[in-house]
C-alpha cells in the first residue's frame, strides 16, 4: 500500500481513532493529488490495480469531479484515453493484464459512481463526439447479468442527472437532456427496448433480480420514448404474463405493474389514449387487491388502478364525442369498484389524491339526472371510502381518550385530514341527497345496533358523518325534518352507545345535537330527550372532565336556542344540576382538575339565562337567584373575614375559589337583562347590588392581587350592562379601590372600565369623571414620555410594551372624553394643572406616532376641544391660551410640517385616513377663528415650506368654499407639489 492509497484510507475514516491532525493531512494530500495534472491516469491505474473500496470510491469521485469542472480545459488525448477506460471499466472488460481488477466485482455504490462518471461523458460528448455510446454497449449485454446490471444503473443515472424532471434543472441542462433524447430517439432506442425484451424473456425464470433491474429502468424512459414500442403485441402480453404469474417474486411482478403504469400515465391526446387504456383489458389484474393489503405488489397494483381511473376520468374530460365519452365512462365504472376497494383497504401511493380524484367524478354527475343505477351504487361506494377514510386508528384510543401529547397529536392532524373529506360528503350530498342520507341512516343505525365498545371508531365516524352532513342542509330543512331527518334527530336522542364513556364518541354526539338543534325548537315534544342527552352521565355528568367541561358549554348553547321553551324545565334542570353548583361552594380550588378553568361558568351562564327570563314568575326567579348567590356570597366573605389569620397555602386556595365564584356568578348575570333587573323587576336588581357590595370588599382585602382584581374589575363590567344607572352608588368606592393601584397594566385596565362606563352613562358620568381624573392624569403623566419612546437594541423590554399600551388606552380614554361631550372634565380646577401636559403629548403624538390611526384619534380630540371651548370670531375664550396654541403651534405643526415630511405615506389608507382628518381640522380652525388662522396659517407657514404665492391663494379660496372634498384633493396636490421642491433638504423638525 502506497501514500495514497493510505492517505485515502485516512480520510475516509470514521472510527475516531484517527488523530485529527494526521486526517487533516491525509486530506490535504488526497486534494493535492487530485489538482494534479495526471489525475485522470492516476485514478484509472489505481481503478485497475486496487482492491480498495475506499480507493475506488476516491478514484471514480475525482474522476467524476475532474470531468465536471475541467473537461473543457483536457486535451483530445486525454478525453479519448478516460473514455475508453470507463467504457471497459462499465462493459467488464479487463485493463491491460489478465489479472485486473474488475470494478464491476464491486459493491453497489462504486458501479453506481461508475454509472455516474459515465453518464457525465454522455453529458458532454453524445451525439457529437461519442455518437456510438449505446450501440456501443448493447452487445456486451450478452456477457450476461453483470453487465446488464451495469447497464441499467447508466440509464438510471442518465434518467437522475439528466433527463428525470423531478428535479429542477438549469437551461444548459435541460437544452442538453433534449439533446440527448433526440437523438437516443433516432439513433437506439428501440434497440434498447428490444434489450429489454430479450433480457426479461430470457432472464425471468433464472434471475429474476435483474428482470426487476430491466423494468425499473424501463419504467423511467416509457414517459419520453414512442409509446408504440412498448405498447404493442410483443411487449404488453409479456409484462401481464409477468403479473399475473404466481411463481415469480413480488418485486419483478411489481415493477412490471409500476411499467405498466407509466404506460396508463404517459401524456398523450384524449382519443388515443382512451384507445390505449381500453387494449390494456385491466381487469385482468383486479384480483390481485384481494390478496394481502400490505404486501409491496398489491401496493403496486393498488397505483396502476388509481392511475388507470384517473387516466379514464381525465379523458372523459377532455373528449369530443359522445361515443368516445361512453368509451371512458365504461373504463371508468368497470375499475371503479376495484379503485373503491383499494382506497378502504390498501395502502395508497401519497401521490394520488383519493379526495381530488372522488371529487373530479363526483363534479362529472353533477351535470346527470337522474344517476343511472350503477352511479347510485359509486356514490354507496363513495360514502363507504369517506366513512373508512375519516376513521380513527383503534391503536390511539386510549391517547384519544386521555387525550395526552400523542392524542393530541392525532386529534389535530385528523381534523385537519378530514376536512377535505367532509367537503367531499357535502359535494355528494348535492348530488345524491336520496343516497346519502340513507347511508347517514344506516351508518348510525350500525352504531347504535353495536352492542360492544368494540366499535368506539366505527360509532364516532358515523356521528361525525351526521354532524358533517348537517353543515349543507338549510335552516328550513333542518326545522321542518326533511327527508329522513324526521328519524335520524328523535334517533340520535333517544340513543346510549355502550362505547359513550369515550371522550370522542361523547364529544361529537353532543356536538351532533347541537347541530341538529333547530329541528327541536320546532318540534318541543324532543326536548326532554335533548336535556336527558345533556343533564345525565352522556352529557354534564359524564365521567371524563373534558367531556363535562365541554357539555356545559353546549348546553349553555342549547339554552340560547331553546329559550322560554324551556321554562316548564327549569325546576327539573335545577335539580339535575345541583351537584354541578355544589363544586362552587364545596370544591377542593388546589385540585388540577378544575384550577384555572372557566369551563365550569358556562353552567352558570345556562342558568342565568334559564331563571333572567321574564317568563319565570318573580317569586320563583328570586327564589332560584338567591339559592344561587347567598351561599356563594357568604363563602366570599368568610374567606375575607378570615384572610388576615391565614398560612399562604391556604390562602392560595381561598382566592382560586373566590375567582371561581366571581366568574361563576358573573356568567350567571349574562341572562338578566337591564329592563328586568332594574324596571319590572327591581328586587332581582337588589340581589345584584348586594353581591356587588361583597365583591368590592375583595379590593380592600386582596388589593395586590392581580387575578381577584382582574375578576372583580370584569365583575363591574358585567354590572354596568346589568344595573345601568342603580351601579352609580357603587362606582366611587370601585374606582377609588382600582385607582389605588398605579402600575401600568392595572391603569390600562382601569381606564378599559371608564371607557365602558363613559359610552354607557354618558354625561351622566361626570361628576364621577371629575373627581378621578387628576388622579389618572397625575400618574400617567408622570410615567409616560413626552417625546415617543426609545427605539433600536434593548427597547422592546416588557415595561416599555406596558407603557406603550397605556399610552395607547389614554389616547382612547381622551377620545371617548372628549367625543361623549365630557371635555369640561379637563378644566375643573384640580385637573387645569395638567392641561398642558395632556396637550402636549397629543401634539406631539399627532405630528410623530407611527401608527396612523393613533395619530388620526389625536387630531380627531383637538378638533372636538376646539368645537368645544371655542366660539365664533371674537367671542369670549373660554380656555385662556387654547386658541393661540391651537393656531401658532397645532396648526402649522401638525397640519402642515408632519404632512411634508417623508414618513407621512399618500399612498397608505390608514394614512389617507388621518390626512383626512387633518384636512378637517383646518376646515374647523377656520369656521372657529376665521382670519386669524388664516392670515397666521398663510403667511408664517407656508413661506416656511416655499409654497408659491398663486398656490398659497389657491388654498385661501379652497378653505373659504363649502365642499371639503374639493378642499381635500386641493391640499393633496398641494403637498405633492411642495415636498417636490423641498426634494428632502428641509427639515421641518
Amino acid at each position: 500500500m502506497d501514500d495514497l492509497e493510505r492517505a485515502i484510507l485516512i480520510s475516509f475514516d470514521e472510527s475516531g481513532t484517527i488523530d485529527s491532525v494526521l486526517k487533516s493531512q491525509a486530506i490535504a494530500y488526497c486534494q493535492q493529488i487530485k489538482e494534479s495534472t495526471s489525475i485522470c491516469s492516476i485514478c484509472t491505474e489505481r481503478l485497475c490495480i486496487s482492491k480498495i473500496v475506499q480507493v475506488q470510491f476516491w478514484c471514480l469521485q475525482s474522476l467524476h469531479e475532474v470531468l465536471r469542472v475541467r473537461y473543457s480545459s483536457m486535451g483530445p488525448e486525454e478525453k479519448s484515453f478516460v473514455r475508453k477506460t470507463v467504457f471497459s471499466m462499465a462493459c467488464y472488460e479487463a485493463m491491460g493484464d489478465k489479472s485486473s481488477v474488475r470494478v464491476l466485482e464491486g459493491p453497489a455504490f462504486i458501479k453506481n459512481k461508475l454509472a455516474q462518471v459515465l453518464v457525465t461523458l454522455i453529458y458532454f460528448e453524445y451525439p457529437l463526439i461519442w455518437v456510438s455510446v449505446f450501440t456501443d454497449y448493447l452487445p456486451h449485454l450478452s456477457k450476461g447479468a453483470t453487465v446488464v446490471d451495469m447497464f441499467c444503473r447508466v440509464l438510471n443515472a442518465l434518467d437522475d442527472e439528466l433527463i428525470s424532471l423531478e428535479y429542477p434543472r438549469s437551461a444548459e441542462e435541460t437544452a442538453v437532456a433534449a439533446r440527448v433524447k433526440d437523438a437516443m430517439r433516432q439513433q437506439c432506442v428501440s434497440q434498447i427496448v428490444r434489450a429489454w425484451y430479450e433480457i426479461i424473456s430470457m432472464y425471468r425464470n433464472s434471475d429474476p433480480e435483474v428482470c426487476t433491474s430491466v423494468l425499473d429502468s424501463m419504467r423511467r424512459y416509457i414517459t419520453w420514448i414512442d409509446i408504440g414500442l412498448i405498447v404493442n403485441d410483443a411487449f404488453i402480453p409479456l409484462l401481464f404474463e409477468l403479473i399475473l404469474a404466481d411463481g415469480l417474486p413480488d418485486q419483478l411482478r411489481g415493477a412490471a405493474v409500476s411499467c405498466v403504469l407509466a404506460v396508463v400515465s404517459k401524456r398523450m391526446d384524449a382519443k388515443p389514449k382512451i384507445r390505449l387504456l381500453q387494449s390494456l383489458q385491466i381487469s385482468r389484474v383486479f384480483g390481485l387487491i384481494a390478496e394481502d393489503g400490505d404486501s409491496e405488489l398489491v401496493e403496486k397494483v393498488a397505483a396502476l388502478l388509481t392511475g388507470y381511473a384517473t387516466e379514464a376520468l381525465d379523458c372523459s374530460k377532455r373528449l369530443n364525442s359522445q361515443e368516445d365519452i361512453a368509451v371512458s365512462m365504461e373504463l371508468l365504472d368497470e375499475v371503479l369498484p376495484s379503485v373503491f376497494y383499494v382506497m378502504q383497504n390498501c395502502e395508497i401511493d401519497t401521490t394520488f389524491s383519493i379526495v381530488q380524484f372522488l371529487s373530479s367524478y363526483v363534479a362529472t354527475m353533477r351535470s346527470l339526472s337522474p344517476l343511472r343505477e350503477k352511479q347510485l351504487r359509486h356514490v354507496g361506494q363513495i360514502l363507504e371510502v369517506i366513512r373508512a377514510q375519516i376513521r380513527y386508528d383503534p391503536s390511539y384510543r386510549d391517547n384519544l381518550d386521555v387525550l395526552d401529547k400523542i392524542g393530541r397529536e392525532e386529534e389535530n392532524r385528523m381534523v385537519e385530514f378530514r376536512k377535505d373529506l367532509f367537503v367531499l360528503l357535502r359535494s355528494v350530498g348535492r348530488v345524491a341527497p336520496d343516497v346519502t342520507q340513507v347511508f347517514i341512516r344506516n351508518s348510525l343505525a350500525s352504531a347504535v345496533a353495536s352492542s360492544t365498545d368494540r366499535n368506539v371508531e366505527e360509532v364516532e365516524a358515523a356521528l361525525s358523518l351526521f354532524y358533517a352532513y348537517g353543515e349543507s342542509i338549510s335552516d328550513e330543512a333542518l326545522r321542518s325534518g326533511s327527508g329522513i331527518l324526521r328519524e335520524l334527530v328523535p334517533m340520535l336522542l333517544s340513543t346510549r352507545f355502550p362505547c359513550h364513556s369515550s371522550r370522542l364518541v361523547a364529544l361529537v354526539y353532543l356536538d351532533t345535537i347541537v347541530r341538529y338543534m333547530k329541528f327541536v325548537q320546532d318540534h318541543t315534544e324532543y326536548i326532554p330527550m335533548v336535556l336527558a342527552a345533556f343533564l345525565d352521565e352522556r352529557g354534564i355528568h359524564h365521567p371524563n372532565v373534558n367531556v363535562s367541561r365541554k357539555a356545559s358549554y353546549l348546553f349553555m348553547r342549547a339554552v340560547k336556542m331553546l329559550k322560554a321553551k324551556l321554562v316548564p324545565f327549569v325546576e327539573t334542570i335545577l335539580q339535575s344540576l345541583q351537584d354541578t353548583v355544589a363544586q362552587f361552594t364545596t370544591m377542593d380550588c388546589t385540585s388540577k382538575e378544575l384550577s384555572g378553568s372557566e369551563d365550569g361558568s358556562h353552567i352558570f351562564e345556562a342558568i342565568g339565562l334559564l331563571i333572567g327570563m321574564e317568563d319565570v314568575p318573580l317569586e320563583k326567579q328570586a327564589d332560584y337567584l338567591s339559592a344561587l348567590l347567598t351561599p356563594l356570597c357568604q363563602l366570599v366573605e368568610a374567606s375575607l373575614l378570615n384572610a388576615k389569620v391565614r398560612n399562604p397555602e391556604d390562602s392560595c386556595a381561598k382566592i382560586a375559589s373566590i375567582q371561581q365564584i366571581i366568574m361563576a356568578i358573573n356568567s350567571l348575570s349574562k341572562g338578566f337583562s337591564e329592563r328586568l333587573v332594574i324596571a319590572s323587576r327591581p328586587a332581582i336588581g337588589l340581589m345584584f347590588k348586594q353581591t356587588l357590595d361583597v365583591f368590592l370588599q375583595i379590593l380592600v382585602v386582596y388589593p395586590k392581587v392581580e387575578p381577584l382584581r382582574c375578576k372583580v374589575t370584569s365583575f363591574i363590567h358585567r354590572m354596568v350592562d346589568t344595573l345601568g344607572t342603580s351601579v352609580f352608588p357603587y362606582l366611587p368606592k370601585a374606582l377609588e379601590q382600582l385607582l389605588a393601584e398605579s402600575e401600568p397594566k392595572k391603569m390600562v385596565a382601569f381606564l378599559v372600565l371608564l371607557n365602558q362606563l363613559i359610552c354607557k352613562f354618558n354625561t351622566g358620568l361626570h361628576d364621577i369623571l371629575e373627581q378621578v381624573y387628576p388622579s389618572i392624569a397625575s400618574r400617567i403623566f408622570n410615567i409616560l414620555p413626552r417625546e415617543g419612546f426609545p427605539s433600536g437594541p434593548g427597547s422592546n423590554t416588557e415595561e416599555i410594551r406596558e407603557l406603550q399600551e397605556l399610552q395607547r388606552t389614554l389616547y382612547t380614554f381622551l377620545h371617548v372624553i372628549t367625543t361623549h361631550d365630557l371635555s369640561s372634565v379637563f378644566l375643573s380646577s384640580k385637573s387645569s394643572g395638567y392641561l398642558d401636559p395632556m396637550m402636549q403629548l397629543l401634539l406631539y403624538t399627532a405630528c410623530n406616532h407611527k401608527d396612523m390611526l393613533v395619530r388620526k384619534s389625536c387630531v380627531q380630540i383637538f378638533i372636538k376641544l376646539i368645537k368645544d371651548w371655542c366660539s365664533r370670531p371674537f367671542g369670549e375664550e373660554k380656555v385662556p391660551g387654547f386658541q393661540s396654541f391651537v393656531i401658532e403651534t397645532f396648526a402649522t405643526s401638525c397640519c402642515l410640517y408632519s404632512v411634508l415630511d417623508k414618513s407621512f405615506e399618500l399612498h397608505d389608507a390608514h394614512t389617507l385616513v388621518l390626512f383626512g382628518e387633518i384636512v378637517l381640522a383646518q376646515k374647523v380652525m377656520y369656521e372657529k377663528f376665521g382670519n386669524d388662522f388664516l392670515v397666521h396659517f398663510v403667511s408664517k407657514g407656508f413661506p416656511t415650506a416655499r409654497c408659491p404665492q398663486d398656490l398659497a391663494a389657491q388654498y385661501c379660496q379652497k378653505l373659504q368654499g363649502n365642499d371639503i372634498e374639493v378642499l381635500k384633493s386641493f391640499y393633496h396636490s398641494l403637498i405633492k407639489i411642495l415636498r417636490q421642491q423641498q426634494n428632502g433638504s428641509f427639515v421641518f423638525r
